[in-house]
């Protein structure tokens, strides 16, 4: 094993469409989508694509969604530890104009414990605060091994403060700044509070708040990239979190904003593409990213 991410594990269904039916209407969506999804679960996609496979303790149901998702995650070699539900996750995705709703039907009652691991060779875990008790027992024993812990803050969970003492690298989202009522500034003032050597907040078009190891505030500017070629944002932070392990992994000791520049080609790249799974870049992907936009002011 190098590297553990856990997460809860979605099928999403993508779709565009200029028009959403009420009462008895019926349209027809231009394109569609189904993928892998969920933050970390599509983060660990990511970092197998880039050519570090992770093991991935998830969520899985026996029913034909679960076995779906088996498939998918047998294509990239990735080690699934399930955590068992009653029933599959879905997420109905419909991005328009660089921003995207969501509907989703979620089971995270789960019906046994968290599996127990050997982490033996493991340099870096990902967690995404789903299955808490999970992500804390994993963090714990990283923090004390000396491995990596990498948290995706994509939204208020119930043991978030308790989370972050063992965190060494929290990148949130906006969203998590209004939910506690911070400032994105507030908010890297809190997570270095909490412990967490390196901090930052994603804000979408005005690129990456965030600070190193020294406690020096930066910002990383996003890419310039014409609004016509953003085709999906969806995924495009948990491709962001997936790209900056495997950097890590695969680059140690490289700085952390060689590795955020990394992953914020990364994000580019899939936010021209329709779904989780077409949004996922190679090395050469992410080069080409790099080479053909340049970042904003």
């Amino acid at each position: 094993m190098q590297a553990l991410f856990i997460g809860h594990t979605y099928i999403d269904l993508t779709f565009i469409t200029d028009h959403m039916p009420t009462g008895d209407e019926k349209h027809v969506a231009s394109a569609y989508a189904v993928s892998f999804g969920g933050n970390a679960v599509t983060a660990a996609f990511c970092c197998a694509k880039l050519g570090i496979v992770p093991d991935l303790i998830a969520t899985m149901a026996n029913d034909w969604l679960g076995r779906m998702f088996m498939d998918m995650s047998a294509k990239y070699g990735i080690s699934i530890h399930p955590r068992k539900v009653s029933a599959s996750s879905l997420s109905f995705i419909m991005p328009k104009d660089g921003k995207r709703a969501i509907v989703r039907c979620r089971d995270d009652e789960h019906i046994h414990p968290f599996p127990i691991l050997n982490l033996r060779g493991c340099r870096a875990l990902h967690i995404d605060g789903h299955q808490p008790d999970a992500a804390i027992h994993y963090a714990r024993l990283c923090r004390e091994a000396g491995i990596l812990t990498s948290l995706d803050g994509g939204g208020l969970r119930s043991n978030t403060h308790e989370l972050l003492e063992y965190v060494d690298v929290a990148i949130v989202a906006e969203r998590l700044c209004e939910q506690m009522d911070k400032t994105p500034e507030a908010m890297l003032d809190y997570l270095k509070s909490r412990g967490c050597r390196v901090g930052g907040v994603t804000m979408g078009e005005q690129g990456l708040l965030w600070y190193d190891e020294t406690g020096a505030v930066r910002r990383l500017p996003a890419l310039t990239i014409p609004r016509e070629r953003v085709i999906d944002t969806n995924g495009a932070g948990d491709v962001f979190h997936g790209a900056y392990v495997y950097s890590y992994l695969a680059n140690p000791s490289r700085s952390w904003k060689d590795h955020f520049e990394f992953a914020r080609a990364a994000s580019t790249f899939k936010i021209q593409r329709l779904g989780n799974e077409a949004g996922l870049p190679t090395l050469t992907d992410i080069e080409v990213v790099k080479m053909a936009f340049a970042a904003t002011s």
